[in-house]
């Protein structure tokens, strides 16, 4: 059985027509005066699921996200939490919390009093509030720093300070605003896995909201990619990148190559496109793409072969172009390849060996080419 990309764990309640979404959007629309920040929007997010809200500044996921928290209300529609619309509770009354990207740690305080403000503040008893502290403590490794105050600390560790904090209270839905947004390239990789390995084990709700492609890829289960107050696809991480719904999808996440053409013939799924510049192209993914139609034709760097060589068979899927730039990047070579009309086709290798048996470099012809199932029709 073939599956689009890896899987991370066999959880997928939301291809089952008899799960209840935990959090329900359901038309929901935001409007700051005459600005529509989400437009009549519909979402379902299941319980113990790690979700993300993808786009770009100004798409609406920030909002939807201060919705859900009690921060904002809409406009109109509803939000349901575990089938109670939380329309009119304030936000201290919502089994939520948020986690913010500027972390606001009191920096006066310990890290363990930090941890504990939530917890005094709805009148716990000392007693559980020192048992539930040292339980966040171990649970983010932050036992060492209990007595250190925010400036003592790192950016990875000040965020781990931050999610417990958030933890602490034990919300049912755990809301994360760019929780990573605040920590260098090497530590946000490192802490994304942490995320991931933590909600599994806590079996929480989670839903980021993040701007970071690399960073929803890799924690979600599944990402709702959104636009102009509107969600352009709802999918898992290899359907979103393998078997984008758009060509906005298909170009906001990764690289990608758009060959715009027209189908001249349809058998099944497969069919051919006749391309630009004299491309012809043979694939196995029409999807619903009807004969005559112009279409896009999408497919990613890494799917893409580069050879000085001709290929055996060149009536479909290759052409022929030059070497207009090219990067060695350690694990991968990315070569851009200028076809006769100046078109820049983007394609990559990964650099398995040490040393190359057909070394290209600038200005060199070379030919581009690649499988029948390797790229994907688009109509939108």
């Amino acid at each position: 059985m073939k599956s689009l990309g890896s899987i991370r764990r066999s959880f997928a309640p939301w291809n089952d027509p008899t799960a209840k979404p935990y959090i329900l959007f359901d038309g929901v629309t935001k409007r700051f005066g005459d600005f529509t920040a989400v437009d009549d929007l519909s979402l379902a997010i299941h319980e113990r699921e790690f979700f993300a809200l993808l786009g770009a500044s100004g798409c609406g996921k920030s909002t939807l996200l201060r919705m859900l928290a009690g921060f904002e209300e809409p406009t109109a529609g509803r939000i349901l939490l575990d089938g109670q619309d939380l329309r009119g509770i304030p936000p201290y009354r919502r089994p939520v919390n948020m986690m913010f990207q500027s972390y606001a740690l009191f920096p006066h305080m310990t890290v363990e009093k930090n941890i504990a403000f939530g917890l005094k503040q709805e009148g716990m008893p000392a007693a559980d509030i020192a048992k539930r502290v040292a339980e966040m403590l171990a649970l983010t490794k932050l036992e060492p720093f209990a007595r250190r105050k925010p400036h003592q600390l790192s950016g990875g560790q000040r965020q781990r300070v931050a999610l417990a904090r958030s933890l602490a209270k034990r919300p049912k839905v755990l809301l994360l605003d760019e929780p990573l947004g605040a920590l260098d390239k090497k530590l946000r990789e490192e802490t994304q896995f942490e995320l991931v390995d933590l909600q599994y084990e806590l079996g929480l709700t989670f839903v980021v909201v993040t701007h970071d492609q690399e960073e929803a890829m890799t924690m979600a289960d599944r990402i709702a990619i959104m636009d102009k107050g509107h969600i352009c696809q709802v999918a898992t991480p290899a359907e979103i990148y393998e078997a984008p719904s758009s060509r906005f999808v298909a170009s906001f996440v990764g690289n990608v190559n758009m060959f715009e053409g027209r189908i001249v013939s349809r058998r099944g799924g497969t069919a051919e496109i006749a391309g630009p510049d004299g491309l012809s192209i043979r694939t196995d993914n029409a999807g619903e793409a009807a004969e005559g139609a112009d279409v896009a034709f999408a497919i990613r760097p890494e799917k893409i072969r580069v050879s000085s060589q001709r290929p055996a068979e060149t009536g479909f899927n290759a052409i022929e172009g030059e070497i207009f730039d090219l990067g060695y990047l350690g694990d991968m070579t990315v070569y851009h390849v200028r076809l006769a009309d100046g078109r820049i086709v983007k394609a990559s290798a990964l650099n398995a060996a040490r040393t190359s048996t057909d070394p290209l470099t600038w200005h060199d012809r070379a030919w581009i080419s690649f499988a029948p199932d390797a790229g994907v029709v688009l109509t939108r």
